[in-house]
């Protein structure tokens, strides 16, 4: 008998081997994703699973559902942890209330099917208990935190934070390591060091706070609160104490910064209210108590458009700017045409025939409109606010008034220096009589002029109808402090209205904080009147004829 050669004994061993090995391998490969058929199987039979008596049922569906890639699942999850989650006693089917549509939807689940009110029959809501609704709100935290929106993962994140468990702590721990936005891991951070602050640990605790210091958010500083009073630790008193006064200076600070803002906004209303009057009273010397009319025609005529146009809500403001200037500068041609025009020279005799004139208008709209305000909307990019931190909100139509009264301002200012009507007013407003022997049409300046002032009030109008109400009374609430702000800036200098307006609007905030509204602007009409005494002429003085006249 022949010896076995080698390459006999180890060849089967290795080709055994690897025959073993594969097998092995394939045994351990993952499997793979169910499919699409197969989620939407098991999404229908765990639904059908949250009808039942037994919470140790629903808790098992609740899992098996979180564990779901379905686009219904975090839907289904807030619909029963917010109690709209129902089922129809006669054949046990799921529905969920949409509660984002305006009334609700009634959907049939699985399959999400809209439904009639007639439909609808007799439902019952989804009881749970305490301990699906920790499972619920664990479930839809980790579904937010795994958003690919930023802003969705930043309000799971603020919705943890006022309750934090340890499976919370423990998921915002696992979700932190992967999260790229800045502000999300900013809120994550000081999720933990609240949830750390709770901690028995002295050391732990102290680390907490250093994190806490200065922070702004309510939690934190509850927790911070909560931590003098449930604590006697004098290492622990102490810190707290200091972190809680260094969050009170930086709200303090922003609280003042907001009161800035209002004042800058307040400001630039009464620029806009008085920007129109600085050309009719301060360029033309005449007394226009009908001013405040003219603004309250500008406010209807958003009022009309949006009535006319309900679709075009967004796009109101854009359209009611041109038409407010046409429907206010054409009054106001026809006030200086048949009224004013007479009158020059006799200030008098002009303030009591503008201030009939204002009572027509004032009736005139009650009549033919109602002599109850009107509602104009806010369109949907100037309404809600611009959150820098939970301590200082800018509202928007605030920030955009501020920003129009600039873009008016400019304008203004470029068609009195940079056009010929602009020299025309000019020349006619320093020298009347020369500026007529150059062939000025003096008359016809006068018209354009006063003309423009109302428009320029029409327009205003239209920025007032997104801060206060609209009615017939609109334009008694702005006329004293129109011509306040003009007087004190200057009469006829378009800078001294606008630092006039933007100043006295701060000023007043300022002193609302401790002396109130009513008594800040007593303070503040008693100011003007010293300042005045020593300079009649305003901050910024100008020659021309409503000067020397």
């Amino acid at each position: 008998m022949r010896p076995l050669r080698p390459e006999a004994i180890w060849l089967p061993s290795l080709l055994l081997l690897i025959l073993i090995s594969g097998s092995l391998a394939v045994r351990a490969a993952p499997t793979h994703a169910p499919a699409p058929l197969d989620i939407a199987a098991t999404f229908a039979t765990q639904v059908a699973e949250l009808s039942e008596r037994s919470f140790k049922r629903k808790q098992a569906a609740v899992a098996a559902l979180a564990a779901l890639d379905h686009p219904q699942v975090l839907p289904l999850l807030e619909a029963l942890l917010n109690g709209d989650l129902h089922y129809r006693r006669s054949d046990r089917a799921l529905i969920r209330f949409d509660t984002t549509t305006t009334p609700p939807q009634a959907l049939q689940l699985p399959a999400a099917t809209p439904l009639a009110a007639a439909e609808v029959g007799d439902l019952k809501r989804v009881i749970i208990n305490n301990a699906m609704r920790s499972q619920l709100r664990d479930a839809i935290a980790e579904r937010q935190l795994a958003a690919a929106d930023p802003a969705r993962r930043l309000a799971a994140v603020n919705q943890l934070i006022d309750g934090l468990d340890a499976d919370q702590i423990a998921l915002l721990q696992r979700h932190l390591p992967t999260e790229s936005d800045s502000a999300v891991r900013e809120q994550i951070t000081l999720a933990l060091a609240i949830g750390q602050l709770r901690s028995a640990e002295l050391p732990q605790q102290l680390a907490a706070i250093a994190q806490l210091d200065g922070s702004l958010n309510p939690a934190a500083l509850a927790a911070l609160q909560q931590i003098l009073q449930q604590h006697s630790e004098p290492a622990l008193i102490d810190a707290a104490t200091r972190a809680l006064a260094n969050s009170e200076r930086q709200r303090s600070l922003y609280q003042f910064a907001e009161t800035l803002f209002f004042g800058l906004s307040l400001g630039s209303v009464l620029v806009l209210a008085a920007i129109g009057l600085a050309i009719t009273f301060g360029v033309m010397g005449v007394i226009n108590m009908a001013h405040g009319e003219l603004m309250m025609l500008g406010a209807y005529t958003t009022w009309l458009i949006q009535t006319l146009w309900p679709d075009l809500i967004n796009y109101s403001l854009l359209l009611a700017v041109p038409a407010a200037f046409l429907v206010s500068g054409i009054v106001g041609i026809a006030i200086e045409r048949g009224i004013i025009r007479s009158l020059y020279g006799r200030p008098l005799e002009t303030l009591l025939a503008t201030f009939g004139v204002s009572l027509i208008l004032q009736q005139l709209v009650r009549t033919l409109v109602s002599p109850q305000n009107v509602p104009v909307a806010n369109p949907d990019w100037m309404s809600g606010a611009w959150e820098i931190n939970t301590a200082l909100a800018l509202t928007w139509n605030r920030l955009y008034i501020i920003l129009f009264t600039l873009l008016l301002f400019a304008l203004l200012l470029w068609i009195l220096k940079r056009t010929r009507l602009g020299l025309q007013v000019r020349a006619v407003a320093q020298n009347r009589a020369m500026a007529r022997a150059m062939g000025v049409r003096a008359g016809w300046v006068d018209a354009l002029t006063f003309g423009l002032g109302s428009g320029i009030a029409g327009v205003a109008g239209v920025a007032l109808s997104q801060l206060t109400n609209v009615g017939p009374n609109l334009g008694q609430s702005y006329i004293i402090d129109s011509f306040m702000v003009v007087v004190f800036g200057g009469v006829g200098n378009l800078w001294g209205t606008l630092v006039a307006g933007l100043g006295l609007g701060v000023i007043n905030k300022l002193l609302e904080l401790w002396a109130g509204a009513v008594l800040a602007k007593i303070v503040v009409l008693v100011g003007i009147i010293l300042f005045i005494q020593k300079r009649p002429r305003g901050l910024f003085p100008q020659q021309g004829r409503g000067v020397d006249g």
